[in-house]
């Protein structure tokens, strides 16, 4: 990731830049893929077209667990966690006939698994 301040690249779990001194999501949005400056409101960097990643608190851990156990089958787990496309795919398969479902299922309980815009779950 980069620093939002200095544009810089910073190590993923950062507290700060060691470059600027900032935390880095703090200031200006820049691309997570080149650097560049990008506008706050966009979703897609203009210079070199990577989809933008919204950086914050991720998913509830707990519920995505909970989700995925009574209703993964029916692709839940993946719509709460904004992952539309194979939620719909997983609900039309059901759960890829429970083999998907149960992958899923421990996907989600060891933390294995982001959310639509790449946050980890959080635990709380």
């Amino acid at each position: 990731m980069f620093c939002r301040t200095c544009g810089k690249e910073v190590p993923e779990n950062a507290e700060i830049c060691l470059n600027c001194g900032a935390k880095p999501l703090a200031g200006n949005k820049y691309c997570q893929n080149c650097g560049a400056e990008t506008n706050p409101k966009a979703v897609i960097c203009v210079k070199c077209g990577a989809k933008l990643k919204h950086i914050g608190v991720g998913k509830d851990w707990l519920t995505a667990v909970l989700l995925s156990f009574f209703l993964g089958e029916l692709g839940i787990d993946r719509f709460y966690l904004g992952q539309i496309g194979l939620g719909i795919l997983k609900l039309i398969t059901f759960g890829g006939f429970g083999i998907w479902w149960l992958i899923d299922f421990i996907l989600i309980a060891c933390n294995s698994i982001r959310d639509a815009d790449g946050n980890k779950l959080q635990k709380h």
